[in-house]
């Protein structure tokens, strides 16, 4: 996720921080990349020279420039105007009410149905109970496809086949609703190669019918500023009430995501970030500055590892590393758990520094995790449990099995002894700390 967007900003600042001293030329300077940057990225013209003047005129403060570190002061007056760009703060959805209508609109492509799906399991997730509708009444297959990804989401999925009006589908939506006991209904609508008056005239009569309380413009982040321009179209007649960015682990270069709110001052409430229907975050504008400029996402990075991680799944755990028994069959559960989390070059984004490492130059890959998975899963239990009787025989047998070689199925039992033992030294260090009063009732992994 931009990439090369985050590699430019980095060459900037890097010679800035090896700046005892910064004058007003040396900030001008870095002022002119910045807005290149920002410019190749395809964010809107306007947008990003406003950001520079608005970064120059902190960055030329006398605060900064009489600061002992002032390339990391001009860094921090960046960030701060890149949070304010992406919207200053967290936007939450609006789900109060009952019954609730949100509807979701775009042009084709970019990706509505699939968002549905993915934003009805979240609203699951949070102990509501959501009806999808289908609105998208001429696109070939539409309604199959938001039956198949309500089935994914665990949310019916509300059909007419063969009407064609909107209002109708919607208001008879209502009435199912009503009576299936579901307290919101998220309305997949149709879209178009772009943005005509045919589609906001039937948008306009199903917001009439529905009185929702979001619109959210699903967005395809690849679109760059593109993006933004049909933001303002279905902003101005509709009047949205925020975005949700699709495809964001795509080539992405950030034009979208840097423009849309400068744009229309609507908020970015969610991003869309794989393909899996639990692949839809919460917008921080504050984390994605600091991802951006290669701070990384911790945050991010540790919530999505506690989703990933059953509580009493970890309790066992640690209650097997105080005993020294950590087994394949548990290092089998933490891949699975790790894969649970997303791609790992998503996850890379989110540790500081990201932009200088690459999937490709780590020991273990995507690849690698599920070549790992398969070599375990083809050990019997026994095995798993003790892998000290895996003779040649048996390594030979587990090879064919996972369709590995002998050498991959011996470098993993390599790389999962040095895991156990690392594991295990954690969890004396662990042990020790409370002793001392440093981790009072808390374990390893909690």
């Amino acid at each position: 996720m931009f990439e090369s967007l985050t590699q430019r900003l980095q060459d900037v600042f890097r010679n800035l921080r090896g700046m005892g001293k910064l004058s007003e030329a040396n900030i001008a300077s870095a002022l002119r990349e910045v807005r290149l940057a920002l410019v190749e990225a395809d964010v809107n013209y306007d947008v990003a020279v406003a950001f520079v003047e608005a970064v120059g005129k902190k960055a030329l403060g006398r605060e900064v420039l009489r600061s002992i570190s002032p390339g990391q002061q001009v860094i921090k007056v960046v960030h701060e105007e890149l949070v304010a760009l992406l919207g200053g703060a967290v936007a939450p959805l609006a789900v109060e009410g009952s019954p609730l209508a949100i509807l979701l609109v775009g042009l084709n492509g970019s990706g509505k149905t699939t968002t549905a799906g993915k934003l009805a399991r979240r609203l699951i997730s949070a102990g509501r109970q959501p009806l999808l509708v289908a609105c998208d009444v001429y696109r070939p297959a539409a309604r199959e496809q938001l039956q198949a990804v309500g089935a994914q989401a665990g949310a019916p999925v509300f059909t007419l086949p063969g009407e064609l009006d909107v209002a109708r589908i919607a208001a008879r939506a209502f009435d199912f609703a009503k009576a299936q006991g579901r307290n919101l209904l998220v309305f997949d609508t149709a879209g178009r190669f772009q943005v005509d008056e045919e589609l906001m005239d039937e948008l306009a009569r199903l917001k009439d019918v529905t009185r929702p309380r979001e619109i959210l413009l699903v967005a395809d982040a690849a679109t760059g500023q593109e993006a933004a321009r049909v933001a303002k179209a279905f902003d101005e007649r509709l009047g949205l009430s925020g975005f949700i960015l699709s495809k964001l682990d795509g080539d992405a270069r950030g034009g979208a995501a840097l423009s849309i709110h400068a744009i229309t001052k609507k908020p970015i409430k969610f991003t869309g970030l794989g393909e899996k229907i639990e692949d839809l975050d919460v917008f921080y504008p504050d984390r994605m500055a600091s991802r951006i400029l290669g701070m990384g996402d911790v945050l991010s990075l540790v919530e999505k590892a506690q989703q990933a991680m059953d509580e009493e799944k970890t309790a066992a755990l640690e209650k097997k590393l105080r005993a020294k028994d950590f087994s394949l069959q548990d290092f089998l559960d933490q891949l699975a758990a790790m894969r649970k989390m997303g791609p790992l070059e998503n996850l890379l984004e989110m540790l500081p520094g990201a932009a200088n490492l690459n999937a490709k130059d780590l020991s273990v890959g995507e690849k690698q995790l599920a070549r790992a998975q398969a070599i375990i899963q083809s050990m019997t239990a026994k095995e798993r449990a003790h892998p000290e009787i895996l003779n040649g025989k048996r390594r030979l047998r587990i090879a064919k099995g996972s369709g590995t070689t002998v050498t991959e199925v011996n470098d993993l039992l390599k790389r999962f002894g040095m895991t156990r033992k690392m594991m295990q030294n954690m969890g004396n260090m662990g042990k020790m700390m409370s002793r001392l009063g440093g981790m009072p009732g808390r374990g390893v992994f909690r």
